[in-house]
């Protein structure tokens, strides 16, 4: 199993440790173990299988994401035995990313991420506004949101984002006027503005009240962004610099997943690694797969491409397909630019995938 000749992969690694869990958080972290070294260490184990298993050569990564979890929570030198390995095989000036909360991301945790080759950091921020940011169970201030983005500037990160995120119980025009207008007086050039969604397994599963059913306010949200000069790429992303390692899951690449909850791909099969931290630290290559049909990765191919500006290949559609695309060309819903459909409307994507499949 390998790569075909210039091809590339995506590698993910998941840092399952928080400070504290977000009431509307439903991915795979959790705040009290004492395990990290040897988290870390099994991390390494399933990473050289995985490098090995597909047989990545020098320069065939060609992004790198650190995710969590809270990747902030782990001290660089930790990290330091997964970039020796990692660094040989990423692609020139390739895309490193780390999410980091602003709380534990201190300046001498960003230092040392920055001597690793950290290229770009992804804030956890969610609001500046210090009641929402009690309300959703953030452990962080405005005030050291605001701290550690002018900090990773200051040491020299070329990308900076932060999440933002809307239709919380509360959340007014005005209130997220004050969180972008503050957004855009720091130094950079992304933001992901994420609509609440309440999940099973969250603290807000039993206060579902907690999410607002306001469509105007994704409507708005995109306006106040975009009207600052960022672009909108994909339906919750917005930048003067858009991720590469976000764009290729949305061109469905293949990509590693390493970690306790991490998610890999290749050709036509999803590669699972275990789930609890504990039973990972035991077992990290015990990884189940799933295989996925002709069908379930077009259909994959034509919801992703619609929500962002990846759009979708003409060759891919059979000709029923082709033919309400091309009706939707018409209606002014799509646009057709050589043999590629563009979505005009990234909020009403799932409808007119759904109708392009039906």
């Amino acid at each position: 199993m390998s790569l075909k000749n210039g091809d590339l992969m995506l590698l993910y690694i998941h840092i399952p440790y928080c400070d504290s869990k977000c009431y509307y958080c439903s991915f795979n972290s959790y705040t009290q173990k004492d395990s990290k070294e040897k988290y870390m260490k099994a991390l390494r184990e399933q990473l050289i299988y995985e490098l090995n298993k597909f047989q990545v050569k020098k320069g065939e990564i060609e992004s790198l994401f650190i995710g969590g979890g809270t990747p902030s929570t782990i001290n660089p030198k930790l990290y330091n035995p997964i970039f020796e390995i990692i660094t040989p095989l990423l692609q020139k000036d390739a895309e490193i990313t780390t999410e980091a909360n602003p709380n534990s991301a201190t300046k001498l945790w960003l230092e040392g991420m920055k001597k690793l080759g950290v290229n770009r950091v992804s804030f956890g921020v969610q609001s500046f506004d210090e009641k929402k940011l009690k309300i959703l169970n953030r452990n962080h201030s405005p005030t050291q949101a605001i701290k550690a983005i002018k900090i990773a500037k200051e040491i020299g990160f070329e990308h900076i984002s932060l999440d933002l995120i809307y239709n919380c119980k509360g959340d007014t025009k005005e209130l997220l006027e004050n969180d972008i207008n503050i957004a855009f007086e720091l130094p950079i050039n992304h933001i992901s503005a994420y609509e609440l969604t309440i999940e099973e397994n969250t603290n807000f599963f039993k206060t579902p009240q907690m999410k607002q059913e306001n469509e105007e306010l994704a409507f708005f949200v995109a306006n106040e962004i975009t009207k600052r000069g960022f672009s909108q790429y994909e339906i919750s992303n917005f930048g003067k610099y858009q991720s590469y390692h976000n764009k290729g899951y949305w061109q469905l690449k293949n990509y590693i997943g390493v970690g306790a909850g991490a998610v890999g791909f290749f050709e036509n099969i999803r590669y699972y690694p275990t789930i609890d931290i504990d039973r990972y630290i035991q077992n990290p290559l015990d990884i189940k797969e799933e295989f996925l049909k002709k069908e379930e990765i077009l259909t994959e191919k034509i919801f992703l491409g619609l929500r962002s500006n990846i759009g979708i290949r003409e060759e891919i559609l059979d000709k029923e397909m082709r033919k309400k695309a091309d009706f939707l060309v018409k209606e002014k819903k799509l646009i057709k630019t050589q043999n590629i459909y563009q979505n005009r409307n990234f909020f009403i994507s799932d409808e007119i995938a759904l109708y392009i499949l039906s």
